[in-house]
């Protein structure tokens, strides 16, 4: 019998993806972890898929476009897939966050209205 569903445990490495690890099909989903005082060392945009950041500890920036913004434990940012950005922890702490990679307009239907009560 297939299972429905896949669980993994997440440890405290650099960067987990969990595209493989999970056997996504719709989505990437990458944790990340940056030292503070440490960047992403390239700037990136991308083709067609928008990216949805939350801040899941620490506090940092994000260089969008050539606009700075703060970030801090609780944030939630989306970013078109043109935009170009970078993301940096604070001098004096790490950064913690979870990225959402999905294709732009591909969202049909979403929470009750996708869902089936049995």
């Amino acid at each position: 019998m297939a299972s429905n569903f896949n669980k993994i445990t997440v440890s405290d490495g650099a960067r987990t993806e969990l595209h493989d690890a999970l056997g996504l099909t719709g989505a990437e989903v990458s944790i990340n972890i940056l030292p503070a005082g440490a960047g992403v060392p390239f700037v990136h945009s991308h083709k067609q898929n928008e990216e949805i950041y939350g801040i899941l500890e620490g506090k940092g920036k994000a260089e969008i476009d050539g606009e700075t913004v703060a970030l801090a434990t609780g944030d939630w940012l989306r970013i078109a897939p043109s935009a170009k950005r970078r993301f940096f922890a604070s001098e004096h702490e790490a950064i913690k966050y979870i990225c959402i990679q999905v294709k732009t307009n591909s969202l049909e239907n979403y929470t009750a209205a996708d869902a089936i009560i049995e």
